[in-house]
């Protein structure tokens, strides 16, 4: 036998969860009110918190009185159900603000499990009960149920990281998420109960049934849901959008049948209006819902659009047919006798007019183009009024205690028997018309006292001291929308998301920037006044020149002065070239990359792991870059081995933006092991050397050239089977740098010019200058050269030195001076990507420069020394 509680006492518990969720949201817009994550939190806190509870508790107290059947288990089960709930939306909003996936899975489970708990309980009572007039009204919180197991499905997997990185797969997801959880759990529900409870509320006679409660609405409403989906999943907002038209015919069919119960009986109470602007909200929502989705021109924008739309589903209709239906709820639950309940009406219909123009005056005045203040004034009156309702639950609670009949002279309270307190006066209802337009003008007020363009001399001339706010997505490397237009005067405020798997920023032309930004967070750029036509790029990995670009249009801008603005809106912001010279002497500290060849390994399975990893490092003396690095070092690591050995290839990208790598010394398809992968990521790269020469290894993602001028290189020699053992055997890797600012990354601008600031032989300027390679006298040297590039070829040549061998790009050119014995070569002419190696014995003890003999480059820093000695 379950434990029973009695009545008053259970709809007492169960109903504080309402109010308790409801502080909850109004403590998360206080305490997030600056940040993106607080609109979210806000949402979540009240639809899924607050109206899920209430519909919950309340479609099962409508199902049973409806069918006369009451549910298995009672109010205990009932009080289970609620429990789960509560944890399960407690966990997803946890799991969300933390980030953790695993977390929000849990929650999520929960909330699903338990809309089927809840789904199937219904269809029980429903096949139980004997026919009555409004049964079919219950398959409404069946269909419901079913709607939120999906959305909740949907929710759990965008969610996940893979899914937020995938591209407009995460936006159709989204929408498909608001459709079925709001228009299917929220609107199902709403329309199966407000078929019956708007005219109870308005004292308006039901003479036989509702059209709700035909066949063909609810159909009609479900098929719209469905085809909603559909268009989500087949790529579709043309289907997307003809769903939410469906669902709007079905939902037409409700509303004109409850438009002549207001006209026959206009409300008089908070309750009834309440419902009745919530209703109008719900409408104006889901025709924005189709406008959004049919007119954007992408997923993400229809997601960004549908963003604005949410918190007035929320407050407009949610939060409000929730007060709403509540206000005249309480007291017929609570009972108590006639005097009691009219009293507890009463308390709950304080200032009812009031608080209903109020709050949707407030709603209103948001949707116009006031200031950032203003609307954050508006926004903190609206809460507040609707806030207010929980001030006066608990003021009906003590008045229904004080008012109670004493028992055995009580009658059990019936939907119809609650007398509504009486409508206010006309005089009355003046007064608090009158009251609520003078509270949203004083908020106007303060709100515009406030504003800072109306206090600080920042705004300048012509500021219209209205802010223009844009939610902006990175994806793709691509800014969606790639276009804003914006009033000459008006303040921009973007909202920046990034929902790629890579670091992206923003790169304003008026100097205005918005720092890296980590995948999947959000950040807001203050761009100042508009007086002119901006460009904006992501400066990051070479985005920019991928067309990672925005455009801001200042409307009514004076044509040549947004000219002269953006004259040079594509010019190079490297500094750390200005002053540089690349003959100049390293430190004392200074020590040179280690230029010998280390002895390739016995075994035939090269095993190894390269990181990537963002690496400030010293280029020049005094010049430092922050380098994309294998293993920390550019060139990266080199490799060595024999015609027929194995590399395998752990690569690991610890950078902060897409990396890949592709090995020139492999044969194979390149789909797999040289794709991109995110930060974070990992891949195995396997690959058989069939054929000897030194080979160039490098990160492949576009724009290529970019990321290879920035350190991505490196090299791997495969020994010509029979090649002979040498006194000393060297690798220089050939490589260029088009210098950014000072300890930052690369200039891609720059790379595109072909014009570099420095040339380098294994990633410093003139190292082997300052530290020589050493030799001795009639020894033989072999140095292996290969030109990473990306832009430049190479001329080999040492000052003083006669090559008798030259291999290059898997060919002998000379070998042992060739046929006669005596002859000779002066350079190894390489192009990017080309490599070789050259053969020679000094003479001579001395100090032998080596050089490319592209003499402008060697005095750029291609030059190094080689010291002979006895």
């Amino acid at each position: 036998m379950k434990p029973s509680l009695k009545r008053r006492l259970w709809h007492q518990i169960t109903g504080m969860l309402v109010p308790v969720w409801l502080i909850l949201g109004i403590v998360s817009v206080v305490l997030y009110r600056g940040s993106s994550f607080g609109p979210w939190l806000m949402v979540h806190l009240l639809l899924l918190g607050a109206l899920s509870t209430a519909i919950l508790v309340w479609s099962q107290h409508f199902a049973d009185s409806l069918l006369k059947n009451t549910a298995p288990g009672g109010r205990y089960w009932l009080g289970v159900r609620l429990t789960v709930h509560t944890i399960g939306a407690a966990l997803v909003m946890i799991g969300i603000t933390g980030a953790w996936w695993h977390v929000v899975l849990t929650g999520g489970i929960l909330v699903g499990l338990n809309a089927v708990v809840h789904a199937t309980i219904l269809v029980r009572q429903l096949r139980g009960a004997l026919p009555a007039r409004f049964a079919p009204l219950v398959r409404y919180y069946i269909a419901a149920a079913g709607c939120l197991v999906v959305g909740v499905t949907l929710g759990i997997w965008m969610a996940h990281p893979v899914s937020s990185a995938a591209g407009d797969y995460y936006d159709r997801l989204y929408i498909a998420h608001i459709g079925l959880n709001l228009l299917g759990w929220v609107g199902l529900t709403v329309i199966g109960t407000v078929a019956l409870l708007l005219p109870t509320v308005l004292r308006s006679r039901v003479l036989s049934t509702t059209r709700a409660a035909a066949r063909p609405t609810l159909l009609t409403l479900l098929a719209g849901l469905v085809v909603l989906g559909a268009g989500a999943y087949a790529d579709s907002r043309i289907i997307t959008a003809a769903g939410v038209l469906l669902y709007l015919i079905g939902f037409a069919r409700v509303l004109a049948e409850l438009a002549g119960h207001v006209r026959r009986s206009p409300a008089v109470s908070y309750s009834g209006w309440s419902i009745i602007v919530a209703l109008a909200w719900f409408a104006l929502c889901a025709v924005g819902f189709g406008a959004v989705v049919v007119t954007a021109a992408s997923w993400a924008d229809a997601a960004a659009g549908l963003k604005t739309l949410v918190p007035y589903f929320a407050v407009g209709f949610g939060g409000q047919i929730m007060i709403g239906a509540l206000s005249f709820l309480i007291p017929v639950v609570l009972g108590g006798g006639p005097r009691a309940s009219k009293a507890t009406a009463r308390e709950l219909d304080r200032a009812g007019l009031f608080r209903v123009s109020v709050v949707n005056g407030a709603l209103v005045l948001t949707l116009l183009p006031v200031p950032d203040v203003v609307a954050a004034a508006l926004w903190a009156v609206l809460l507040t009024t609707l806030a207010a309702f929980i001030v006066l639950m608990v003021r009906a609670l003590r008045v229904n205690r004080k008012n109670r009949t004493p028992p055995g002279a009580q009658l059990p309270p019936l939907v119809r028997d609650v007398v509504e307190s009486p409508a206010p006066p006309p005089a009355r209802r003046t007064n608090m018309l009158v009251a609520a337009a003078a509270t949203l003008a004083l908020t106007l007020a303060v709100g515009v006292a406030l504003e800072p363009s109306n206090t600080s001399l920042a705004s300048g001339p012509g500021a219209t001291g209205h802010t223009t706010t844009v939610d902006v997505t990175m994806i793709d490397t691509r800014f969606s929308p790639d276009t804003i237009d914006v009033p000459v005067g008006d303040t921009l405020v973007i909202t920046l998301l990034n929902a790629d798997g890579m670091l992206h920023d923003l790169v304003l032309d008026n100097n205005v920037e918005s720092g890296s930004v980590e995948p999947k967070a959000t950040t807001t750029v203050d761009v100042g006044m508009i007086t002119a036509d901006l460009n904006g790029w992501c400066s990051l990995g070479g985005h920019r020149l991928l067309g990672m670009l925005l455009t801001v249009n200042a409307i009514g801008a004076d044509s040549a002065a947004s000219a002269d603005s953006n004259a040079d809106a594509m010019h190079s912001d490297a500094s750390a070239s200005a002053d540089i010279d690349p003959m100049a002497a390293p430190g004392s500290d200074f020590v040179a990359r280690e230029a010998r060849l280390a002895p390739a390994a016995s075994a035939n399975v090269h095993t190894s792991t390269m990181t990537v990893s963002n690496t400030e490092t010293e280029v020049a003396p005094g010049v430092t870059q922050m380098l994309w690095t294998y293993n920390k070092t550019a060139p990266g690591p080199t490799l060595h081995g024999a015609v027929g050995d194995v590399f395998e290839i752990t690569f690991v990208n610890a950078g902060t933006v897409g990396h890949s790598l592709d090995f020139h010394a492999g044969a194979l398809a390149p789909d797999k092991p040289m794709q991109t992968i995110d930060p974070g990521k990992e891949v195995t790269y396997r690959f058989t050397a069939t054929r000897s020469g030194i080979w160039m290894y490098h990160c492949s993602t576009m724009p290529m050239s970019v990321h290879i001028a920035n350190g991505m290189f490196g090299a791997v020699i495969i020994d010509p089977p029979g090649l002979p053992a040498v006194d000393s055997e060297y690798v220089l890797v050939q490589s260029e740098f088009y210098l950014g600012r000072q300890g930052e990354e690369g200039d891609p601008v720059k790379v595109q010019t072909q014009l570099p600031d420095l040339l380098t032989f294994n990633g410093y300027a003139n190292q082997y200058g300052a530290a020589p390679l050493i030799a001795r006298v009639g020894e033989r040297v072999r140095i292996w050269v290969l030109d990473a590039g990306p832009n430049v070829g190479s001329s080999f040549h040492v000052v003083g030195g006669q090559f008798d061998t030259v291999f290059s790009e898997g060919e002998y050119l000379l070998r042992d001076g060739g046929s006669t014995g005596t002859g000779g070569a002066q350079t190894l002419a390489l192009a990017p990507a080309q490599g070789g190696f050259v053969e020679l014995t000094f003479t001579e003890a001395g100090t032998y420069p080596f050089v490319s003999h592209v003499m402008s480059d060697a005095e750029k820093g291609a030059r190094g020394l080689i010291l002979v000695t006895d």
